[in-house]
């Protein structure tokens, strides 16, 4: 079985000028398969500093990892603990916009997009577990499973979330084109990952002990600097920058569509 489509050039740059970075174990990943590779390797490129896998996986291989969920991705999940880390997070969207259409891609246990209803949003999912989808759906919430480029809406959104889901996404640069095609003018996009350039992220590699590098769902490690001149590429303003309660090392960024 084929198992990753590789990456002729950087994702983002599209420079070929490109060095082996680093070489990770994932066999013990919660989501692992015992079909597949034990050992992931990682890329930098030499143009723009990007790194990522040195491929993504093909469509049958996904459909073997998304047929598992790990239990605090699935809705419902911890929910009253959740609630609380949510509100922190619709908090610093609020002095950009307060109301509208919120859509949460890659919404997991759907926490984010409970408490954004609550604070007055109408809330639309979209991930790519049918199950999670169909959990969401029951619970009254418009839900959808595809791709966010393979997504159209009747309305704009006022809110566009990606928690944790451009790290997952085989190129980035797609996603956000089509995050911004969804959004309002001056709609908001929340965006949040791991920080490869935050003072937690180097003492877990000085230490060996960075469960990132061998993180099976993800393709890409970005740092600020990275992500912000991607964001304006794509024509987003980097607005308000924080720290993510949801997971270790992670930034989160809102940015305006201009």
């Amino acid at each position: 079985m084929t198992e990753r489509i590789l990456y002729a050039a950087c994702p983002l740059c599209e420079s070929t000028s490109l060095a082996d970075s680093v070489t990770a174990h994932c066999a013990n990943h919660p989501l692992y398969h015992d079909s597949l590779s034990n050992i992931m390797l990682w890329k930098q490129c030499q143009s723009c500093g990007h790194i990522f896998t040195e491929g993504y996986y093909t469509d049958e291989v996904c459909q073997l990892i998304y047929s598992k969920t790990n239990p605090h991705q699935q809705v419902g999940a911890d929910m009253e603990a959740q609630r609380v880390t949510s509100s922190h997070m619709v908090e610093k969207v609020l002095p950009y916009a307060s109301s509208g259409t919120w859509l949460d891609v890659g919404f997991g246990n759907g926490s984010l997009l409970f408490t954004a209803e609550e604070y007055g949003f109408t809330p639309v999912g979209l991930d790519l577990r049918a199950d999670n989808v169909a959990a969401l759906a029951a619970l009254g919430i418009e839900a959808h499973c595809k791709a966010v480029t393979a997504l159209s809406l009747s309305e704009k959104c006022r809110v566009i979330s990606m928690a944790d889901v451009l790290e997952h996404v085989p190129y980035p640069k797609t996603a956000l084109m089509a995050a911004r095609n969804l959004l309002a003018d001056d709609g908001i996009l929340f965006v949040s990952m791991p920080n490869i350039e935050s003072m937690v992220w180097r003492v877990l590699d000085r230490d060996n002990l960075n469960p990132y590098w061998g993180e099976i769902e993800h393709y890409h490690n970005f740092g600020r600097n990275r992500l912000y001149l991607l964001l304006r590429e794509f024509g987003f303003e980097p607005l308000r920058y924080g720290i993510s309660e949801r997971y270790r090392t992670c930034m989160e960024v809102i940015a305006r569509k201009i």
